[in-house]
């Protein structure tokens, strides 16, 4: 059986992008869904507040670990487009598998870190309710032993998406949502687990997940490449070019997740449980309207990071400029929408009491003026990262997050709670812009007419 991957060097563009980031937006919804799925039932619980706050503190640090597996993803999602794009299968087969090993390794490292450090990182935090604190180390300690699942899993899900094949992603992911809303009610109130059962679950799930990938990176009829050996040696080169493309996105999102938590830390120590409360529901259902986002960016890292590796430079100038206006359309109905149905969608989630239905409808109502700038972002940075040029992004992204904390403190000082809202939307805004105008002018240099096709570019 020979090894399948989807050519997007060819074809209609907007239907070969579509075709890779559906799946994509159906998993990143299918993985969104997992913490909605918890919130849901947690939400549900006698002190329902205090669980779904505890879920969000200790998901500060789950998102964190989103900095690590970066180095995985990002490495077998380049590599892999890259070299496909430039013929080179046995060199896309090698970076797919030893991005999945770097993510093993990381992954067991970040995991062993929660497990044996959860009260001093939630202390962190400065949480001044001990049942939310106690809730927080909790879930950490549990979760831990699912880190090494998702991060090897990332890495899988990114050498398919390098490849076109992001619906095999999609598939896993599927029966891991399955397993998580049947475990969910039976361990968090049919078995009284509170909030530890809401971990529980979602590490069985991963279990799952991670199994399922495995499988079809050794066995299914469309894996991309002959063979996958999830262990086994490390070479030099091809670490060392994975640190070079993953280094700038694992920073930025380590610096993004650290900020957001200084900012947490500031709504808790000000404002509580319930603050903490609305910033986790709220930042959830938010998350929603970025499926799309979170998708197309994804998408045209791999269709440029195809075309790139085969030199069409027209190809990828089209690319871009349809998802941008693609999603600019998007991001415009996911605003209003955020606008004119806040209320009604937080309520899902936490509909007592009143006054923190209104909070959670100001916190939608002013997070909704940044969606158009996470278009631009995403997109932006999606090209850059598909081309190897993996800095850009990051410095724009760090660079505008570090003023985050003190604009969202000065804020807070003038209107309260929602200066705290207004000073991510007004930085989120800011990153959007940035990276607009830096692809924009960085997109002057590139070559406007076809290169005959050479060697995988590095």
């Amino acid at each position: 059986m020979q090894p399948h991957h989807e050519d997007l060097t060819q074809g209609g563009v907007f239907r070969k992008i579509l075709l890779v980031a559906m799946p994509i937006m159906g998993t990143q919804l299918l993985q969104m869904t997992y913490n909605l799925t918890d919130m849901f039932w947690l939400g549900r619980m006698e002190d329902s507040v205090g669980a779904v706050a505890a879920s969000g503190l200790a998901g500060m640090f789950l998102w964190l670990s989103a900095a690590l597996m970066m180095f995985g993803r990002i490495g077998a999602e380049i590599g892999v487009s890259q070299k496909l794009g430039g013929g080179d299968r046995a060199e896309a087969q090698g970076f797919a598998q030893e991005a999945a090993r770097i993510g093993l390794l990381l992954g067991a490292l970040y995991g062993l870190a929660l497990i044996c450090f959860a009260g001093p990182l939630v202390s962190l935090l400065q949480v001044s309710e001990q049942d939310v604190f106690q809730g927080a180390c909790s879930y950490l300690r549990i979760a831990g032993l699912g880190i090494p699942l998702t991060y090897v899993s990332a890495s899988i899900t990114g050498g398919f998406n390098g490849a076109g094949n992001s619906h095999l992603g999609f598939w896993a992911n599927a029966a891991g949502l399955i397993i998580n809303m049947i475990l969910d009610p039976l361990m968090i109130l049919g078995l009284g687990w509170g909030i530890r059962g809401a971990a529980i679950a979602t590490i069985i799930a991963q279990g799952v997940v991670c199994t399922i990938l495995v499988i079809f990176a050794k066995r299914h009829p469309r894996r991309p490449f002959e063979s996958f050996h999830l262990l086994g040696r490390l070479t030099k080169a091809r670490v060392k070019t994975i640190l070079t493309w993953s280094l700038p996105v694992s920073l930025e999102s380590a610096a993004f997740t650290m900020l957001a938590m200084v900012v947490t830390s500031m709504v808790s120590s000000s404002y509580g449980a319930y603050a903490v409360a609305v910033q986790r529901v709220g930042s959830q259902i938010e998350s929603l309207s970025w499926l799309v986002g979170g998708g197309f960016a994804s998408a045209v890292s791999a269709f440029v990071g195809q075309n790139f590796g085969a030199r069409k430079w027209a190809r990828i100038r089209r690319g871009y400029r349809i998802s941008l206006a693609t999603l600019l359309a998007w991001e415009v109905f996911a605003m209003l929408v955020m606008i004119l149905g806040g209320r009604f969608l937080f309520s899902l989630f936490l509909s007592e009491p009143p006054e923190l239905v209104q909070m959670g409808k100001e916190y939608l109502f002013i997070l909704a003026l940044c969606q158009p700038f996470m278009a631009l972002e995403g997109v932006c940075g999606g090209t850059f990262r598909g081309m190897g040029k993996t800095l850009p992004p990051s410095i724009s992204s760090i660079s505008v997050n570090l003023i985050r904390p003190l604009l969202c403190w000065t804020l807070a000082q003038w209107i309260g709670l929602n200066g705290f809202w207004l000073g991510i939307t007004l930085s989120a805004a800011l990153r959007g812009t940035t990276m607009f105008v830096w692809y924009t002018l960085y997109q002057r240099k590139l070559p406007h007419g076809d290169e005959p096709q050479t060697a995988a570019a590095t």
